[in-house]
């Protein structure tokens, strides 16, 4: 998440989404009897199997539940399209975390559950599937599993580079669920809060991720600041437009390729969630995302927390490679892990 971070979970309100080239690899392979196998969770040659539109997975271990649901909606969407699904073992491994299994808070459901549907429909249609049609049915999952959320990590693991979205709207996506009459009815209509569109980032600006080390649970933090609309509606207004402005100001500087307006976007969009925090009573900015972003500051770029907070990652934008070596140093001499992480298109 680049600009816009909670702001982006009321109508109409912009973000910029970034895809980063770490990646989900989901294979399937054609076989006599359905299975399973997610290599990170080490749960091998599970099994599964489909049966009143939904499918059911042989094990007790919940984690198999974002799997499970976009296994689902991908299998009913193939049906309603009357094609024959022949069974297949389906393998989910992950580069998303480190060797040791630790977190970066880098979107693994999204990730998951996108590289799950296009994996199923990459197989069974005819056709290469449109990353409008991986998105929607990704976000419809995704949607399914976790209740709430923007989308914004399913966008970009759906399409790749970066991205000026809107959101679909998570409660509208639920109650057009439970509602249709079929999925292809539901990826077909129009989604009249949800836009997104590919902006070029300027070749002179560089992006650099830190990790601070702590974990955060986005869903706990979105369900905390959208409960300041109706415990504190003035300041949860003044944050939305405080953060449109910044987000203006960054999409500008990346469209024009002024360097000094989109450093400023992002110093504005930092200031906006730190305020925003404050009003709600929770750290969105830690101690050590402060020290990510003063560090970042004070070697004439910017920073902020990149989604949610509270933990995980930091992002900063630089303006030579020199001064984002100089920063990256900085960060593992504060106590943070500069992540090699570079934009990447969908793969």
């Amino acid at each position: 998440m680049i600009a816009g971070e909670f702001a982006v979970l009321e109508p109409h309100h912009h973000l910029a989404v970034m895809a980063v080239n770490r990646f989900v690899y989901a294979t399937i392979e054609r076989t006599t009897a359905n299975g399973l196998t997610l290599h990170d969770l080490n749960l091998q040659d599970l099994e599964w199997g489909y049966a009143n539109n939904e499918i059911t997975i042989l094990t007790d271990d919940d984690r198999v539940r974002f799997v499970r649901d976009a296994m689902t909606i991908s299998y009913t969407y193939l049906r309603e399209q009357n094609i024959t699904i022949n069974p297949f073992h389906l393998s989910i491994r992950s580069e998303l975390d480190d060797e040791t299994g630790i977190k970066y808070g880098l979107g693994s459901s999204a990730a998951v559950v996108t590289s799950v549907v296009k994996a199923i429909l990459k197989e069974f249609l005819i056709e290469e599937p449109m990353p409008e049609l991986v998105f929607k049915l990704a976000a419809i999952s995704h949607v399914k599993t976790q209740g709430n959320g923007s989308g914004a990590d399913v966008a970009a693991s759906s399409y790749g580079g970066l991205l000026q979205y809107t959101s679909f709207q998570a409660d509208w996506l639920k109650g057009a669920y439970y509602h249709r009459n079929s999925v292809t009815e539901l990826v077909e209509q129009d989604w009249v809060y949800y836009s997104s569109r590919t902006i070029i980032m300027p070749r002179n600006v560089h992006f650099c991720v830190g990790w601070t080390g702590k974990p955060a649970s986005t869903a706990k933090l979105v369900d905390e600041i959208l409960q300041l609309k109706i415990d504190k509606p003035a300041a949860f207004e003044s944050f939305l437009k405080k953060s449109d402005e910044a987000v203006a100001d960054f999409l500008t500087g990346v469209n024009e390729g002024n360097i000094d307006l989109l450093l400023k976007g992002v110093k504005e969009n930092r200031e906006a969630l730190a305020t925003v925090g404050r009003h709600a009573n929770i750290s969105i900015e830690t101690p050590l995302l402060s020290k990510l972003c003063d560090l970042a500051e004070s070697l004439g770029g910017a920073g902020k927390p990149s989604g949610a907070g509270g933990g995980d990652c930091g992002i900063a934008f630089m303006p030579t490679k020199e001064k984002a070596d100089e920063l990256m140093e900085a960060w593992e001499k504060a106590g943070i892990k500069a992540l090699n992480l570079r934009p990447s298109n969908a793969e």
